[in-house]
């Protein structure tokens, strides 16, 4: 038996070395003779064994025999282009442009390419039972992209030690090239070469963010990990100093005064830049004039200035947990662009004629110059509505009901109706999280956000709706495509199991109708957890595209983003379109424009991670506060490597490593999002209440760690949890599985993952 499986090892050896030598030759014949020469094989046994095993790939199409006794890769299969994926674990990989293929790439394959770069490979010949590899032969496009880390000075050199993903070594930095490092400060560096010999590579020091550990140094770390920019450039800022707010009787004349017209804003408690107001009065025949007025950004900021070109880069401004990073240079964006109360200023505006019903007679959009009365916070508007009293009480009243009647219309017709808190957090004077709180979403919020929907969607339809048979103009909407049908008929089947229908099939309205009466029904439910975090995850990511698909999720065929230009670069977009438009200007390069919208769709991705990073890395510097403590929490997340938790009275989420699951092994079921005992059957589920004991917290990694805490398992002492707990006994036949903090993995239905105090947390 030991005989047999040693030749199977040795024929196992020798295939795979023939297969390595097949995928370093991609334009050259050869015979078995050559092959077996080149891998060390020098008996006539194991000549032979080489010649069969040539044969059988030609026979399988693998190899070309050109001649008799010689073979050539296909060309079909022989090389590609693609992009490199460089991880930290060592799987590596590039996606092939033709394709879209991924393919394994060993390190010692990679040429040391960098993750996003632009690489030609050559991929190796199949092999019944085993997956492909590429060989990475030529690095065509370095991308530019740099690390964050912290450095470690010696006498002779210095090292950055990063947590990136995408890098699995430290970069050594030549003493010269710190910019005044020194041990212990968080530093951006660029790799300037990876010698072929090395296993290290080199860099240099682009910036120096500050020592670690201190809020502003971990602030920009986290922007600068995201390729965003955590500071402004002063020749910006100097060009936005000179622009004045240019409110001559010229410019006056040029637009629709409403300056005598009740107008108020109402805003966060902390907001600066508000770029929306609301203006109503009674017209004489007993209808509601409602102006939804817009900061007139780019009449201040024109197209192709330095301060354009910066705002197009950034895309957007980014909404940190302690700070924004604005779009706009602070002097537009607080100061001349700002709807500030009692300051003249102008507006770019949709005016809306509505009955008593809260149906439209009529709107129009244009350029207006109004003076806002009021600056609300949103609490304060809340309180209005709720008491009936205070300042300009009748105006918000009647906008608050108008609001509701355009709400529920929308839901009648297929809108959907995700309600979630938001989590954040009382920062002390050194940028420490002492407390949580969450916003919450009242009538103040929707009463606004109802208004703003009304004026986004007006001006999409009013540029996209086809007239005359004339085809409409480029333009940039906002889009959300059809949620995934896979995961939308799993929703309706665990649904099912709850009671609840859902619609898998049919129109968007009838679908979205069911989600929003299971979303009602689920209200305070031990399932609304784990239902509602479904049907989230059901839903497509919108975008900015110039191809108008129509909003899925808000139920309108016209969608586009005209209501906030100062923080976000396709509303500036936007208005320039409908100025050149409603003056009769011909529709411009659709090309150039859909460019634009895919840059700002991905700015907006990078700001969104950034700003989950910073509330992740404040969440374990509070919980860091609560070591040892228990809490009860949902289960908010399933995977093979363990269960996502989050905490009830502050949002906080950890994971509980499937390692310290120690009573028994445990079975990945992914379709119904559930880890299952093999031996005990017990089953943790997506949207389960558990009990957690704060455990470990990583603010290099922004990761914190929970244990469970139950009946057989009690809360632990401090020094007890540095450790995790003792494994089950390994079974010979369990898959090994990774402990990961974030990132999303496919898999089969069923994954084991095993305990094993080897795993990394």
């Amino acid at each position: 038996m030991a005989q047999d499986h040693n030749k199977k090892s040795d024929r196992a050896a020798v295939r795979a070395a023939v297969d390595k030598f097949i995928a370093s030759q991609p334009e050259k014949t050869f015979n078995y003779k050559q092959v077996a020469a080149n891998i060390g094989l020098e008996t006539p046994i194991q000549q032979r064994s080489v010649a069969l095993y040539l044969a059988e790939l030609a026979f399988d199409g693998t190899l070309i025999e050109v001649s008799p006794g010689k073979y050539k890769v296909p060309t079909d299969t022989l090389s590609a282009t693609g992009t490199f994926v460089r991880l930290r674990n060592g799987k590596n990989s590039v996606i092939t442009d033709e394709d879209g293929q991924t393919i394994f790439v060993a390190e010692r394959n990679s040429l040391h390419a960098l993750n996003g770069d632009r690489v030609k490979v050559t991929i190796a010949a199949r092999v019944k039972g085993r997956e492909p590899e590429a060989i990475v032969t030529e690095i065509i496009e370095e991308k530019d992209q740099t690390f964050i880390g912290t450095l470690r000075v010696e006498k002779t050199f210095a090292s950055l030690s990063t947590d990136s993903k995408y890098l699995a070594t430290d970069i050594i930095i030549p003493r010269e090239k710190l910019r005044g490092g020194k041990t212990g400060d968080k530093a951006v560096v660029r790799i300037t070469e990876w010698p072929d010999d090395t296993n290290y590579p080199i860099g240099e020091v682009v910036d120096i963010l500050g020592k670690a550990g201190e809020n502003n140094t971990e602030i920009h770390a986290i922007l600068a990990e995201f390729g965003l920019p955590y500071r402004y450039p002063e020749a910006v800022e100097k060009a936005a100093a000179k622009i004045g707010p240019g409110i001559t009787p010229e410019e006056v004349a040029k637009r629709i005064d409403m300056r005598d017209v009740t107008t108020f804003t109402i805003d966060p408690t902390d907001a600066k830049d508000f770029d929306d107001a609301l203006s109503i009065r009674t017209l004489p025949n007993g209808n509601y004039e409602i102006g939804v007025h817009i900061a007139d950004v780019t009449h201040y900021v024109r197209p192709d200035t330095i301060i354009d070109r910066e705002a197009q880069q950034r895309a957007t401004s980014v909404y940190l947990v302690d700070r924004v990073v604005p779009m706009l240079p602070e002097h537009l964006s607080n100061g001349i662009c700002s709807l500030r109360p009692d300051e003249e200023k102008l507006t770019f505006s949709a005016i809306f004629e509505m009955d008593q019903k809260g149906k439209i007679v009529a709107s129009r959009i244009g350029r207006t110059v109004i003076k806002s009365n009021r600056r609300f916070t949103y609490d304060e508007a809340q309180a209005v509505i709720e008491t009936g009293k205070g300042d300009f009480a009748e105006e918000i009243l009647t906008l608050d009901r108008l609001a509701k009647i355009l709400r529920a219309e929308r839901y009648e017709n297929g809108s959907v109706e995700f309600d979630r808190a938001e989590v954040g957090f009382n920062i002390d004077e050194k940028g420490h999280p002492v407390s949580v709180y969450f916003k919450e979403s009242k009538d103040a919020n929707k009463l606004i956000e109802e208004f703003m929907l009304l004026a986004n969607r007006t001006v999409a339809t009013f540029i996209g709706q086809q007239r005359a048979k004339r085809k409409p103009k480029s333009f940039v909407y906002r889009v959300h495509d059809m949620p995934d049908p896979g995961k939308l008929t799993d929703l309706a089947s665990l649904a099912r199991n709850f009671g609840y229908k859902i619609k898998a099939q049919g129109s968007s309205k009838e679908v979205n109708r069911s989600i929003n009466r299971m979303l009602t029904d689920l209200k305070g439910k031990g399932e609304e957890n784990f239902l509602g975090t479904l049907a989230i995850r059901a839903m497509a990511k919108a975008i900015y595209t110039t191809q108008n698909i129509g909003h899925y999720g808000l139920g309108f065929d016209y969608y586009t983003h005209f209501t906030s230009p100062i923080r976000r670069y396709p509303d500036m977009m936007v208005h320039r379109l409908l100025e050149r438009y409603l003056a009769g200007g011909r529709s411009v390069n659709l090309e150039k424009l859909e460019e634009q919208c895919k840059h700002s769709s991905d700015m907006e991705q990078l700001a969104a991670n950034a700003e989950r990073a910073s509330i992740k890395y404040k969440q374990v510097e509070y919980m860091n506060d609560h070591l040892g403590e228990v809490f009860t929490g949902v289960i908010s997340g399933v995977t093979e490597w363990g269960l996502y938790v989050e905490i009830d009275e502050n949002k906080c989420e950890g994971l509980v490593p499937v390692r310290d699951l120690a009573d028994d092994y445990y079975d990945f079921d992914e379709k119904n999002y559930t880890l299952v005992g093999r031996r005990g059957g017990n089953r943790y589920r997506l949207g389960d209440q558990v009990q957690v004991q704060v455990a470990r917290c990583n603010l290099e990694r922004k990761q914190l760690d929970f244990v469970l805490v139950d009946e057989k398992n009690p809360p632990r002492s401090l020094a007890n949890l540095s450790a995790p707990a003792a494994p089950a006994r390994r079974r010979k036949d369990s898959k090994k599985s990774g402990h990961q903090h974030s990132g999303k993995k496919k898999s089969s239905s069923k994954k084991s993952s095993k305990t094993s105090s080897k795993k990394k947390s």
